[in-house]
């Protein structure tokens, strides 16, 4: 059992696109140094989830206390702690890397000279040492993911909320990537991680949440719902979803062509 408070702390959520309920009343409690892997179908509430942790959507109904702040009253103590690397995220292409960084981390409050040092060394680490200071509109989308990625751990948060973070990595980038959560979370730091990816889950994850609809279906480690629901994470997810007929998909897809 857990010592601790919660570090985010998620009771009676709810959340309505006008009579349409996304959210139908998430309870949660995570800790400090937990990797969750936070998994659904489209549409279930995943990003509406991580929308009201980051801030980005106020108006919903239950609580939300996060390292012992409000989200409605204590939004931008919150917002200081925390990391974010969206889906789908835009950034200002016209700056260099480290021009970027520079803008991000005075945004937190940090001091030029120790931006301009970490922001080299992790996107050394990343294998950027040669892009510093060009452009990034000729940047793909993985060199992209990687400056996104510095961008969101720079002020060494407590919290780091991930959004399909691997999307547009190279293989290594990815081992690399991978790594660097599991240090992370040896170091104390909370991380929420979003993904499509099974196989990445269930490596990366100490615990996972699918949510379906707008309900949390499962919640615990990979080997607890192993045990209770079936062999792989793929099939856990097929069968609480409802999603059963992925193989009967591929066939009439295949059937189309004969």
């Amino acid at each position: 059992m857990h010592q601790q408070d919660p570090i985010i702390h998620i009771q009676h959520l709810h959340k309505h696109y006008a009579s349409k309920e996304v959210l139908k009343g998430i309870d949660l409690e995570i800790y400090s140094g937990e990797v969750i892997g936070y998994i659904g179908p489209n549409g279930a509430g995943k990003s509406t989830t991580v929308k009201i942790l980051t801030g980005l959507i106020t108006d919903f109904e239950g609580s939300v206390t996060i390292d012992g702040n409000d989200l409605r009253s204590d939004a931008m103590a919150i917002k200081s702690i925390m990391g974010y690397v969206p889906e789908n995220a835009e950034l200002y292409d016209v700056l260099t890397p480290v021009e970027y960084l520079d803008f991000v981390g005075k945004l937190y409050g940090m001091e030029e000279g120790l931006i301009i040092e970490r922001a080299t060394k992790l996107l050394t680490a990343l294998g950027l040492a040669d892009q510093l200071h060009k452009r990034m509109d000729t940047f793909s989308k993985g060199m992209r993911q990687k400056v996104l990625l510095v961008s969101a751990i720079i002020h060494n948060p407590k919290i780091l909320i991930l959004d399909e973070p691997l999307s547009g990595l190279d293989a290594n980038a990815v081992i690399t990537v991978k790594e660097l959560i599991a240090r992370l979370a040896k170091e104390g730091k909370t991380i929420f991680y979003c993904s499509h990816m099974m196989d990445v889950v269930e490596k990366v994850s100490n615990r996972i949440l699918l949510i379906n609809e707008g309900a949390i279906v499962a919640n615990g480690s990979f080997e607890q719902l192993k045990q209770e629901h079936g062999d792989s994470l793929e099939h856990i997810f097929t069968k609480l979803t409802g999603q059963d007929d992925a193989t009967d998909s591929a066939s009439q897809i295949i059937s189309a062509f004969e």
